[in-house]
C-alpha cells in the first residue's frame, strides 16, 4: 500500500501493533513501519518479552528485503525505548540505522523512557514528530499506561445479561443467555488480558476452566481466584495446568501446601474485616507486571470490586431477552439519593451477533 501521509503511516503501524495483542505482555503492543517515497520498506511488531521490539523487527525486515533505510521515516506506535532491559535500546538501533525521521504516536509512560528516547533521536539529527493517532495508540496499550502511571492494571469487568440486567436464574442456571458470537467475542477479550480474575463463589457454582477456548491464542492468561478462606476444591478445573493464583485472607498452611503441589500460588492479602484486600490486590498485580485484568465473577465479588473502586471498565453483553426475577449483575447497596449513583460513560456500543456489547468506563481514579 502507498503511504500518503503520517495518518496512513501510523494507521498501518497500529495494524502491526494489533498483531501483538495477545503476546507482548508485560511489554506494550508496539508496531513499526519504515517508509520511503510512500512505500513500506520494513515492518515489525514487538515480540514476546525478552525478544525483539517492533523497531528492531522492522529494521531486520527491511534488511531481509534488501532495502536501505537511511533517510527513511519510521512510524512507531510508542516512543522508542532508551534503556537496557531484556533487550538493548531501540533508540540506539534507529540512530545506527540512519533514519531520517521518526513519527511516534505517544511518548512512553515508563519513567525509564519518558521522552528520553525521542531526545536521543533528535540529538542524533533525526527529525521527530509525536501525537499522531495518539488516542488509538493509548487504547492499544491502556493496561500498560495504567500500570506505568498508577502502579496497577486496567481492570475490565465482563458480564452477560438479559435486557433487564439479569445474569442467571435463582437456581443458578445461566448457560446460555447470550449467543455464540458474543461468547467468542468474550474469549477474545479474555485472550488480550494478562490475567482472568474470579471468585470462589463462581468456582463452586460453575467449576469453570476460565481459559481461552473460542479463539486461537498463543498464550493463556493467568487465572486468579479470590478465596478468602481457601475453600477451593483441589479438584477444581481452574487449578488444572498449574499457575493459578489463589488470593486469600486467612492462612491455612496445610491447604496452601496442597495447592502448591498442584502448581498454584497462594497470596495472603487480608483486610481489617478478614476478607481479601481488593485494593491491595490490584497494586500487587501491578507489581507482578499485569497490564490488563479481565474479571468474570459473580454478583457479590463484582459488587465488592466496584465498591472498592477497583474497576475501570464494564464489558457488558446484553441479550434481547427478559428473565424477570433473577440474579443481577452487581450486588451493590441500596441508595437513598440519586446523587449517590455511580456514573459511567459509554465508550463503545456495538452489536455482536444478536446481542449488544457495551463498553462503559468509570471516571478515572488514581
Amino acid at each position: 500500500m502507498e503511504i500518503l501521509n503520517d495518518i496512513d503511516g501510523m494507521r498501518l503501524a497500529l495494524e502491526w501493533a494489533a498483531r501483538g495483542l495477545y503476546t507482548t505482555s508485560p511489554n506494550p503492543r508496539i508496531g513499526c513501519v519504515i517508509v520511503r517515497d510512500g512505500q513500506v520498506i520494513g515492518a515489525g511488531v514487538t515480540q514476546a518479552a525478552g525478544q525483539d521490539h517492533a523497531e528492531v523487527q522492522a529494521l531486520a525486515n527491511a534488511a531481509a528485503r534488501g532495502n536501505d533505510v537511511r533517510g527513511a521515516t519510521a512510524y512507531v506506535t510508542l516512543e522508542p525505548c532508551n534503556h537496557h532491559g531484556r533487550t538493548p535500546p531501540c533508540s540506539d538501533a534507529l540512530v545506527r540505522a540512519g533514519l531520517g525521521r521518526v513519527v511516534a504516536a505517544m511518548t512512553d509512560p515508563n519513567p525509564l523512557v519518558a521522552g528520553q528516547g525521542l531526545a536521543k533521536l533528535e540529538a542524533a539529527g533525526i527529525a521527530v514528530t509525536t501525537g499522531v493517532l495518539a488516542d488509538e495508540a493509548y487504547e492499544m496499550n491502556i493496561g500498560f499506561f495504567s500500570r506505568m502511571q498508577r502502579g496497577k492494571p486496567w481492570v475490565r469487568m465482563k458480564t452477560a445479561a438479559s435486557l433487564d440486567g439479569m445474569t442467571a436464574l435463582h437456581n443458578g442456571q445461566s448457560q446460555w443467555i447470550t449467543g455464540p458470537e458474543a461468547r467468542a467475542d468474550g474469549h477474545a477479550w479474555r485472550a488480550r488480558a494478562c490475567a482472568i480474575l474470579t471468585g470462589i463463589g463462581t468456582v463452586k457454582a460453575d467449576d469453570p476452566q476460565l481459559n481461552v477456548r473460542a479463539i486461537e491464542t498463543p498464550r493463556q492468561p493467568r487465572r486468579i481466584v479470590v478465596d478468602s478462606r481457601l475453600d477451593i476444591s483441589l479438584d477444581a478445573r481452574i487449578l488444572q495446568g498449574g499457575g493459578t493464583w489463589i488470593v486469600a485472607a486467612v492462612a491455612n498452611p496445610e491447604k496452601e501446601a496442597q495447592l502448591r503441589a498442584l502448581g498454584a500460588e497462594v497470596i495472603l492479602l487480608p483486610n481489617a474485616a478478614g476478607k481479601v484486600d481488593l485494593a491491595a490486590l490490584m497494586l500487587e498485580l501491578g507489581r507482578r507486571q499485569c497490564n490488563e485484568v479481565h474479571v468474570e465473577a459473580g454478583t457479590r465479588l463484582n459488587g465488592s470490586l466496584i465498591r472498592e473502586g477497583c474497576v475501570d471498565e464494564l464489558l457488558v453483553y446484553l441479550a434481547p431477552t427478559l428473565l424477570g426475577d433473577a440474579q443481577g449483575m452487581f450486588a451493590l447497596p441500596a441508595l437513598t439519593d440519586l446523587k449517590q449513583q455511580r456514573t459511567l460513560q459509554f465508550h463503545q456500543v456495538q452489536q455482536v451477533g444478536e446481542d449488544l456489547r457495551i463498553l462503559a468506563r468509570f471516571a478515572q481514579r488514581n
